[in-house]
């Protein structure tokens, strides 16, 4: 029972305490895709940790290890191994599996169909007020508040305001239909919608409630580095602050919103991105967080596989 309790252990650990981990320095913000990544494995990781502790309980080492070397017996050697898990002990930790899955799906799914209600409504709505302007590869609509946004999804497309054009000189229009662009090419929607699951499936989750906010947060960063790379920084940073009291949809991103300050001195007053070293550590640790609960579960079964069978392969 070793290994159920150490999962179980570290995703209570890693709930409470990898938020404020994973929110120390300034490396987010200097590498904001790597941040969304680690903010992605770590919930990845809280999730499959309970997931794996109620499948280690209720399949023992030895099933497991004597699966890899005969599948089929498998079946039997689970209902036949009663001295190694309790009837009860295996019904309580699946029915634990089972509930945890069952959430996560349906709540995803509820996330998923109301973002593309909402899109769709607004995409109705857009075709009958917008017009479509293929110089600038946006809808522009009649509307005298500042905003640019995108509409993600399958047929995905900016949008900006007649007001937004006539504030905002060309080049700061560029620029930001670029950020907006970036979020659609990156499909960013569906970062939002994984971290809005987790924090709707389990409330009052730190690591799940601070991973929505970061995650909305680190997109909008992560799109302007996007639209940097092709167009001046000070045209982004003033159309962000054109843009700074702008208030889009729900299931649209904006360039602006309440961030958009914050990011304006980000983009005038630009950080050295991660050393290759901090890199690496950053792509280790995200690798440890999805791998590590899958490991430490297998473990005892490879264990139980290598005594049971490495005699005979190596005789063979």
């Amino acid at each position: 029972m070793t290994v159920p309790v150490v999962l179980a252990l570290y995703g209570l650990a890693a709930a409470l305490a990898l938020p404020e981990l994973l929110r120390r320095g300034t490396w987010a913000d200097r590498a904001p895709r790597l941040a969304i990544a680690m903010w992605q494995a770590a919930g990845t990781s809280v999730v499959a940790s309970v997931l794996l502790s109620a499948f280690a309980v209720a399949v023992p080492a030895s099933v497991v290890g004597h699966g890899l070397a005969h599948l089929f017996e498998v079946c039997a050697d689970l209902l036949g191994d009663e001295a190694a898990r309790s009837p009860a002990g295996v019904g309580a930790s699946l029915a634990v599996g089972g509930l945890v899955l069952v959430r996560v799906a349906s709540v995803g799914a509820a996330v998923l169909l109301r973002a593309r209600r909402g899109r769709r409504r607004h995409a109705a709505a857009l075709a009958l007020l917008g017009r479509r302007d293929l110089a600038l590869g946006a809808v522009v609509v009649d509307y005298e508040e500042r905003l640019a946004y995108c509409l993600p999804g399958r047929n995905g497309h900016a949008v900006i305001t007649t007001g937004a054009l006539r504030s905002l000189a060309p080049e700061q229009v560029a620029a930001v239909l670029a950020h907006e662009q970036a979020h659609l090419r990156g499909r960013h929607h569906l970062a939002l919608a994984a971290a809005e699951t987790l924090a709707r499936a389990f409330p009052r989750v730190p690591l799940f409630d601070q991973a929505r906010v970061e995650v909305a947060r680190l997109v909008e960063l992560l799109a302007d580095d996007v639209a940097a790379r092709r167009h001046p920084r000070v045209h982004l940073a003033a159309a962000l602050v054109g843009l700074a009291t702008g208030r889009v949809p729900a299931f649209a991103l904006g360039a602006g919103g309440e961030t958009a300050l914050t990011r304006v001195r980000r983009m005038l007053h630009p950080q050295a991105p991660l050393a290759r070293r901090e890199r690496v550590a950053g792509r280790l640790a995200v690798t440890t967080l999805l791998a590590g609960p899958a490991a430490l579960t297998l473990a005892p079964g490879v264990a139980a596989f290598l005594a049971d069978h490495c005699h005979s392969l190596l005789t063979f």
